[in-house]
């Protein structure tokens, strides 16, 4: 069994609408499914990913609205990469983040810069046989947009407590300090550790990271459950999310990963041509909607503009 990378990083926002604007607007990632948070459906869980909604692209939020913004810590990702094709491609993304006033800082083949919510992300030119992952907007050449995950840092006091669960039950591959690549036959990432800052402990809230999670075939989704019980961690069982099936355990680190299946996928209730437009519900929860959909913050459709723009 190998993992296919990372499937989905899901994360906290209080404003719905700026973390709209900010991850359709100014990265240019498609929103593919605007629905709720299934272990509280009275808020919104939006996911932002390529054109066709693909695991390996997939960044998700929680909408919690007005949260205080949250701090990372010990036992966080910290911080979310996304590849992008050459240096002409940061280049181009210095210019446009910089021009949205958001400030960023360059090196090595790399960009870091803030949400605005301070969620720590950042683009690296990476040369892959793995396929770009990306998304259609009329701002953003193809050949500059961002091509999926390759990967996330988390902070860790004490790395090597996780090591035995990354390389012998998960089967990451060391690749360097504190970091593994988690790699499957179709696509990789990297999954790394950095010591925590000085405060230590993390406060969850908007512009943080809840959860990482890595992709499995569907077919191989139990035994993946069964290696990490027998790891001797606490996993929840298989959960059905109805686009995927997860598994989710806290890794000795404290950082909550999930294992989540490559399918059945966004355009399972949804037409390919209008993800992301409408509240989709899944079956077990369409009976709530008269009390949901009054409590959740309006949200426009970020691509209606296109045609007359």
């Amino acid at each position: 069994m190998r993992l296919e990378g990372i499937h989905h990083v899901t994360c906290i926002t209080g404003d719905a609408p700026g973390n709209v604007d900010f991850y359709t607007g100014v990265l240019g990632l498609r929103l593919v499914k605007k629905t709720v948070n299934q272990d509280d459906p009275t808020v919104y869980h939006l996911f932002y990913a390529d054109e066709a909604g693909s695991p390996g692209a997939d960044i998700t939020f929680f909408e919690y609205p007005g949260a205080r913004r949250g701090r990372a810590g010990a036992g966080m990702v910290h911080r979310v990469t996304f590849r992008v094709a050459s240096e002409a491609a940061l280049d181009f993304w210095e210019q446009r983040l910089e021009g949205a006033g958001t400030p960023t800082r360059r090196a090595d083949g790399r960009l870091r810069f803030d949400d605005p919510e301070g969620l720590g992300l950042e683009l690296a030119a990476v040369e892959t046989s793995d396929a770009p992952l990306v998304a259609g907007h009329p701002e953003i050449p193809a050949q500059h947009a961002l091509q999926g995950f390759d990967g996330v840092r988390a902070f860790a006091a004490s790395p090597d407590a996780s090591r035995r669960l990354l390389e012998q039950t998960l089967g990451f591959t060391p690749a360097g300090a504190a970091a593994w690549e988690v790699r499957g036959g179709a696509r990789g990432g990297v999954y790394a550790y950095d010591a925590p800052p000085g405060s230590g402990a993390g406060v969850p809230g908007a512009g943080t990271v809840h959860h990482v999670a890595f992709a499995s075939p569907t077919d191989e989704h139990g035994a993946w459950l069964d290696a990490v019980r027998a790891a001797g961690l606490g996993a929840s069982g298989v959960i059905d999310r109805f686009w995927f099936r997860s598994i989710y355990f806290r890794e000795p680190s404290g950082v909550l990963f999930e294992i989540a299946t490559l399918g059945p996928g966004f355009s399972v209730d949804e037409d390919p041509e209008h993800l992301g437009e409408a509240l989709i519900l899944p079956p077990a929860f369409e009976h709530l909607r008269p009390r949901i959909e009054p409590l959740l913050t309006p949200l426009p459709d970020p691509r209606a503009s296109w045609a007359t723009a």
